[in-house]
């Protein structure tokens, strides 16, 4: 009789260690569904949002109609000054302001922090990018705010997509393989030669950015004196410029071939690594130019 109660017992405890170890495993999982199924529908936003503007039309309104409709109270010489008036009013308009790319205004009207939305074609990074006054924020919340281990892909404050010469662009290395959880196979050349591009939207223009350097770092305690990738943002001088650019070729893991000079501006991708201890792993990009037109 004793030794069916202890049996019994022991059959229990296993029972209750296989359970509370099932539980984080499916926490896990709940959370990579949610997390894959937020990213999923703000794709899907981007799509609307062009197929709204193709079926309403792209053109936007400029108050010619109004001025035609008001033709008998003016009179026709007021009317072709209204016109004309209004006329250089759009053209101002349109040189002064950027007009926001129509597949990201449905988002950026959902979370104001939008800044971008990077992809490299034939990988699972495809998502949107965030920027907060705080620069850890979105390491731990989704793109709604809510808490979240997945966070977003995010840049820090000083980081200037339209004047900088450095955009790092920072993203958690999920096991998953969801935000940069799979940006280390650039580890190997053969990948690299496979995707050897990026794309990468402002608001307010499409870009792409070809591959210059693939290499480990770390985070490096503040009075090393060493290179640090991820202090680069600017070059006001050819020197500052030939230090990052120096550095970054030689830790690439190969080389791409891609080469830069002074003016040119970069993309860097920055992920965990687990070499060292605060690990880093970084792919580096140059802006590439943009294509004849008519080509």
């Amino acid at each position: 009789m004793e030794n069916n109660g202890l049996r019994k017992m022991i059959k229990i405890l296993c029972l209750v260690v296989f359970v509370a170890c099932l539980l984080p495993i499916g926490q896990a999982w709940r959370e990579s569904l949610q997390s894959k199924a937020q990213q999923e529908d703000l794709r899907k936003m981007t799509e609307v949002s062009v197929e709204h503007v193709t079926r309403e039309g792209e053109a936007p309104e400029t108050g010619a109609v109004s001025v035609l409709e008001n033709h008998d109270m003016l009179g026709t010489e007021n009317v072709e000054m209204s016109a004309m008036s209004q006329t250089a009013e759009v053209l101002t308009t349109s040189v002064t302001s950027p007009v926001m790319l129509a597949k990201y205004t449905d988002l950026y009207q959902e979370n104001n922090d939008l800044v971008a939305w990077l992809s490299i074609e034939g990988m699972k990074i495809d998502y949107p990018v965030l920027q907060n006054a705080d620069n850890e924020y979105y390491l731990h919340h989704d793109f709604y705010g809510n808490d979240s281990k997945y966070g977003c892909l995010y840049v820090k404050e000083q980081a200037n997509v339209d004047t900088g010469t450095n955009f790092i662009v920072y993203g958690h290395n999920m096991k998953d393989g969801s935000m940069f959880g799979d940006l280390d196979l650039y580890q190997k050349e053969s990948f690299y030669k496979e995707h050897p591009r990026i794309c990468f939207d402002t608001l307010y223009e499409e870009r792409t950015y070809d591959i210059v350097a693939v290499f480990r770092s770390q985070v490096y305690d503040a009075e090393d004196d060493v290179f640090k990738y991820y202090q680069f943002y600017e070059a006001d001088t050819q020197e500052e410029f030939d230090d990052f650019y120096n550095n970054i070729k030689e830790l690439s893991f190969y080389d791409t071939g891609v080469e830069a000079q002074f003016g040119d501006t970069f993309l860097t991708l920055s992920t965990c690594a687990y070499h060292v201890q605060d690990g880093r792993f970084v792919v580096v990009a140059k802006r590439a130019p943009e294509p004849v037109s008519g080509k």
